[in-house]
């Protein structure tokens, strides 16, 4: 089939779900991009301006370039490469040279695993070739014994008696229903079970949330003493009267520990002063600030101006993180419900759009951390009590409202803030890998067409809702990290899955794996090479607007 009726075929298919199609709803507000604006947007001489206005300070030495970046790039032991450069002065080179050798690293770590495990199965199906020949060995001699002490048990009856994990569960009522089989049979159902016992065990069913060994908590593995040491960095910090905020984020930038998070979160956010006398008061006025907006606006929901606005979040608003359980509880998607509702009336100039009930899950989970030590995902909120959850509910409105300060443009009219990183998404990806970009051309795959959810949710519908608590860690640290970092982390992220995007050679096949990229066991360790590709990106690219250029 041609190119152009695959794509015909996958867009009749999924129309719906494709941003810019006219079934596609971001928002009651508004209709879907405007594809004048987009054309304006691509127009030769008016590329979009730099996220970040001015130049950041550049770090001068090695030992500050390492500080920044803290253990986000000590995947591996990397350590003693990193240190042993600290005498030469940070250039472009220097820390391109870097950030690769610690990539080359964490890949060379994972080659080197893959073939230890491909021994390890390779020595253990010898050894299960042997046990086998040694049973049907045992097997024959014991047919022999039975034959010459007269036992003329029939091979089906005493096969269908077993209890085997192979063998069907019913009952067998009589010998002409049983199986029929042999020893060399049952030598096969032996072999496979010893087949399946050698076999590597398959992991734990992942929580979406948070994996058991990122969390530190009771009935979980025990800290290592890197993890112990950090967070003890945490408590002494936080701990003094006055926080110095700038090496909080230097600490947080590697992540945050889950005892602490929820502290670091609302001070990173702004959403706390640094100061911890005033921090109790502050917390008070705001939470009852909030429930007073609940009061004045929450019953005007039924108004005929605001039912277009609450009838899509109370749309939305079930389809929020559907595989976990925590956010399918009716109290908790009345929390939500509210919560954007007071957001939307708020801010006329975007009012609710879809991708928004998204951004409220990552600040719901930090924040009811607080409150338990248990994991989240089955938990029943309304073993809580009532001002834990209303604490919980207005924290999390706060922290909310302040990331979309950062990004409003990309909700308001035509989402013109989502448009623009997205051309820049392009241009920046057809600079640092070629391939990857043409090959999206040859096949007419526009960036907007995949992208747009990235830039909309913020990756959140690509990555489980653990590896976004850990990116967020970074974002939060990071200057601008919503609304000028997460270019970056797209970027990385996209030429990560090259080989995958090479290898398919139509376009149903291109989107196909580009809105279905297989993340859903990424951990820890996958977040923090990302971060630490995409600050490589940052640094070489943020202040060189000629690379945005063909």
């Amino acid at each position: 089939m041609s190119s152009d009726g695959n794509k015909k075929q996958f867009w009749k298919r999924n129309a719906a779900k494709v941003p810019g199609s006219i079934q596609h709803v971001y928002g009651a507000q508004h209709p879907p991009f405007d594809p004048l604006l987009h054309a304006n947007l691509i127009k030769a001489g008016n590329k979009p301006p730099p996220a970040t206005p001015g130049k950041p300070k550049k770090a001068t030495t090695f030992q500050e370039f390492e500080s920044i970046t803290s253990d986000a790039w000590d995947v591996g032991d990397d350590d003693d490469e990193l240190l042993a450069m600290a005498a030469q002065n940070l250039n472009i080179e220097v820390v391109m040279e870097t950030a690769n050798k610690v990539i080359e690293n964490h890949s060379k770590q994972q080659e080197r695993q893959r073939l230890d495990d491909a021994t390890e199965l390779d020595q253990r199906e010898e050894d299960t070739q042997e046990e086998v020949a040694e049973d049907e060995e045992e097997d024959e001699e014991e047919e022999e014994d039975r034959v010459e002490e007269g036992d003329v048990t029939s091979p089906e009856v005493s096969f269908a008696s077993q209890s085997s994990p192979y063998t069907d569960s019913r009952l067998v009522k009589s010998h002409s229903e049983a199986p029929i089989g042999s020893p060399k049979d049952a030598a096969g159902e032996r072999a496979a079970l010893h087949r399946q016992r050698s076999l590597p065990h398959r992991p734990p069913v992942i929580p979406l949330v948070a994996r058991m060994a990122d969390q530190n908590t009771s009935g979980t593995p025990a800290m290592t003493e890197r993890e112990a040491s950090r967070l003890d960095k945490f408590k002494q910090l936080l701990a003094g009267p006055n926080t110095d905020l700038e090496e909080l984020r230097k600490l947080s930038w590697s992540g945050i520990p889950r005892q602490v998070r929820p502290i670091a979160w609302k001070l990173l956010s702004g959403y706390l002063p640094a100061n911890a006398e005033r921090r109790e008061s502050v917390l008070q006025r705001k939470r009852q600030e909030y429930f007073g907006f609940i009061q004045q606006y929450y019953d005007s929901r039924n108004d005929e101006h605001h039912q277009d606005t609450y009838r899509q979040i109370h749309i939305d608003i079930p389809r929020t993180n559907p595989l976990i359980p925590l956010f399918q509880q009716a109290s908790v998607q009345e929390i939500f419900e509210r919560i954007l509702f007071i957001w939307a009336i708020r801010h006329p100039a975007s009012g609710y759009v879809q991708g928004i009930n998204d951004l409220v899950t990552p600040f719901f989970v930090v924040y009811v951390f607080e409150y338990i030590e248990e994991e989240v995902e089955n938990f029943d909120v309304s073993s809580l009590q009532e001002e834990a959850l209303r604490n919980i509910e207005a924290d999390s409105f706060w922290c909310m409202s302040k990331l979309l300060d950062g990004i409003q443009d990309n909700y308001t009219f035509a989402q013109p803030g989502i448009q623009r990183k997205v051309k820049a998404l392009e241009e920046l990806v057809s600079r640092i890998d070629e391939s990857v970009h043409r090959h999206m051309q040859q096949y007419e795959v526009e960036y907007l067409q995949f992208a747009f959810r990235w830039m909309n949710n913020l990756l959140m519908r690509e990555l489980p809702l653990r590896c976004t608590i850990r990116l967020w860690d970074t974002y939060q640290a990071e200057p601008e990290g919503f609304s000028h970092f997460h270019l970056y982390v797209c970027a990385a992220f996209l030429v990560r899955w090259r080989k995958e995007i090479l290898e398919e050679r139509d376009f149903q096949g291109l989107m196909i794996l580009l809105q279905n990229l297989p993340t859903m066991h990424w951990g820890n360790e996958e977040v923090s090479v990302l971060l630490a590709e995409a600050y490589r990106l940052k640094f070489a690219f943020a202040d060189a607007p000629n690379h945005y250029k063909r």
